[in-house]
């Protein structure tokens, strides 16, 4: 005890810093999943938590019952990969084109440009978007216009809404994952391309030879640490450009959540839902860290 008194005497400022971290979590992580019970009730606001009435698995039951479920999983799942890959070939992709640049301020200029849209919110980028894909004023269309192609509905068809929401998210987030790469090239021996180089191997062979094996354990770890996302399609995204002409393709669990619990007042059923979708990503996340640690001998303690 002597010598755990001493160390916390030593790191105490350490945990007053932490105070403030962990009491915001608390509030606003912990103290809310007390209303996980409203997935087993059926739950009226002028009753409350504790007052409203216990109905077991009824939710979870209509849930498996409901007719569109199928569908709103299968699309919360094929835009979830489908973002997860794309996420993972582009931002390598840039990060090898931008390791073989030798002016090192164009290499800083591009990176910070691509950077940029990171840290712009979805409800900006949102606006911005529905201008630019809009059919009738929309600088895209009017551009495939000049080639005698009819203007497109990008937000409104349900063949197009999901690789629009790809490619948007792969717009604005791979900037980050580049640096992530970026930071990993750094660690490959220069030595080994002096040597490729002597042994006469071109620049391609390089790339596949040295480069990209350089990479793979990092390239391992995002792909499997990416398994615990795989129901977590964009809800700030999707909300913000989805319409009910695309339901069919766009409504994933989130939204659906969101429409069932905030704006019919089926607090007990959309509780239900979000309790399973955490459940299930629960699992995933936890399998993706066993993964990583055994694939990529990565650990989080």
């Amino acid at each position: 005890m002597s010598g755990l008194t001493r160390m916390f005497k030593k790191e105490w400022p350490l945990h007053i810093m932490l105070l403030p971290g962990l009491i915001i979590v608390l509030i606003f992580s912990y103290i809310p999943m007390a209303g996980i019970m409203m997935a087993f009730q059926k739950y009226m606001p002028n009753k409350g938590l504790f007052g409203s009435p216990f109905i077991g698995m009824k939710n979870f039951r209509l849930l498996m019952e409901y007719p569109d479920i199928g569908q709103i999983f299968f699309n919360t799942i094929f835009i979830a990969v489908m973002k997860i890959i794309a996420g993972l070939i582009v931002p390598i992709t840039i990060a090898i084109l931008l390791n073989e640049l030798r002016k090192e301020w164009v290499k800083r200029t591009f990176q910070t440009l691509v950077y940029l849209p990171h840290f712009l919110s979805w409800v900006l980028l949102s606006g911005i978007l529905i201008d630019i894909l809009s059919p009738s004023s929309g600088i895209l269309n009017q551009v495939l216009g000049l080639f005698g192609i009819k203007p497109i509905f990008f937000l409104g068809s349900n063949s197009w809404f999901p690789y629009v929401m790809v490619l948007s998210d792969v717009w604005k987030e791979f900037g980050f994952g580049t640096i992530v790469y970026l930071a990993a090239l750094t660690n490959i021996n220069p030595s080994l391309y002096e040597a490729a180089q002597i042994d006469g191997a071109s620049r391609i062979k390089q790339i596949f030879h040295i480069t990209l094996p350089g990479m793979m354990p990092i390239i391992i770890l995002m792909l499997t640490l990416s398994i615990g996302n795989v129901l977590n399609a964009g809800f700030d995204q999707i909300f913000n450009m989805y319409s009910p002409p695309v339901y069919e393709s766009a409504d994933i669990i989130d939204t659906f959540v969101y429409r069932m619990g905030i704006q019919q007042a089926q607090f007990g059923f959309a509780t239900a839902v979000g309790l399973l979708k955490s459940v299930v990503s629960f699992i995933l996340i936890s399998c993706s860290y066993v993964l990583a640690y055994r694939v990529a001998n990565y650990r989080i303690f």
